[in-house]
Order: C-alpha cells, then structure tokens, then sequence
C-alpha cells in the first residue's frame, strides 16, 4: 500500500515548556490509548487552523494557557494585507493505526508548534493526566522515541535560559533552541 493511497489527517502537537525549580520542564500527557507519555494534540478541526488546535488540544488535554513561540519564518513585503497565520516548527508524517477519527490505518500530518507558559498547574481538570518532566526524566519515560530525541535536544537548547514573558526573551528562547538545533546538525531528512 503506497504513502499516496492512504488517508491524511491534519493534526498538530504542542513541546509546551515551563521554567520550575530546577531548570526547563516539558509538559507531557498520558495518552490513554497508545500507554505513552506525549506532547499535548490531536486532529485540526474543520473551523481551525493548525495553530488554533495546537492550542486548544493544550488547553482540553493539559489545562494550560500556552504562548506560541514562533519560528524563523520569512518576511511578507509590506503592504500584504491577509494576515499572517501562525507557522508551526515543522512539520512531519506519522503512519498511525485507526483511531476516533478513521478506523483504519492512516497517516498524520502533524504541524509541530513549541509553546511556554509559566502556568504550572493546569487550571481545572486536564482531559489526560498531566506532568512537567525534566531532560533527566525523559529516559525513565514510556515516550516514541522521535519525540524523547526532539524533546531532549529542545530541553538542551533552553538550558541556561531564562524567561519573563516578553517578546524580546521568547526570541532569546527562539535562538538559543535554533542554536542547539544547529549544533546537532539539524538537517533533517525529506522523503521525495
């Protein structure tokens, strides 16, 4: 069965990060179907962009008002009117098996965003537990392993950093995370 055949679905998942005693956590739910711990997300609903799920599935799954922390992106020449929607860091394809929304096996294209909040309790009752984990954490934790890699290397890249809400320390945070991307050898690969 050829990738073209089957069935997308748009998703997008949240790395949501919080500055607590300690240094960086991320915050990770338990996903009750898979048994693993995983960022906040689901399915783009049909009245949304990719942006307005990231942060709706962080408030319904893990009870947080998030900040999205933007990508590089490039610039539009002035005097283009529509306005700009909200870019996620990447972008990415999962073969998954059927869940609530196909009951059979298809593909996510999930838009992945990178949030902070410095809210660390959830407010109310989050749809799926919830917890702040720190890089040392990650080993112990049943997680897909492309996730624990992102999630460590992004921890890596906010160490040291600091955060007080303001847009010029959410691009300090943006550059210290591109930075460690780049030390990594960020490149990633593409299927053609």
């Amino acid at each position: 069965m050829g990738d073209e055949q089957v069935a997308r679905h748009a998703t997008a998942s949240v790395f949501v990060f919080c500055l607590r005693p300690g240094g960086w956590h991320i915050g990770l739910i338990s996903h009750p179907r898979l048994g693993r711990m995983m960022m906040p997300g689901g399915h783009v609903e049909a009245a949304e962009s990719a942006a307005q799920a990231a942060l709706r599935e962080v408030a319904e799954e893990a009870g947080l008002a998030v900040g999205l922390l933007p990508p590089p992106a490039a610039p539009l020449p002035g005097g283009y009117r529509p306005p700009r929607v909200p870019q996620p860091w990447w972008i990415v394809e999962y073969a998954v098996p059927p869940d609530s929304q196909l009951g059979i096996p298809h593909i996510h294209v999930d838009h992945l965003y990178l949030a902070v909040t410095r809210q660390a309790r959830p407010a109310g009752q989050p749809a799926h537990p919830f917890g702040w984990y720190s890089a040392a954490d990650l080993a112990r934790l049943e997680m897909f392993d492309d996730a624990r890699t992102l999630a460590g290397t992004l921890l890596a890249g906010l160490d040291g950093t600091t955060w007080d809400g303001s847009a010029g320390a959410g691009q300090a945070l943006v550059n210290a995370i591109l930075a460690r991307l780049a030390a990594d050898g960020g490149a990633g690969s593409a299927r053609r």
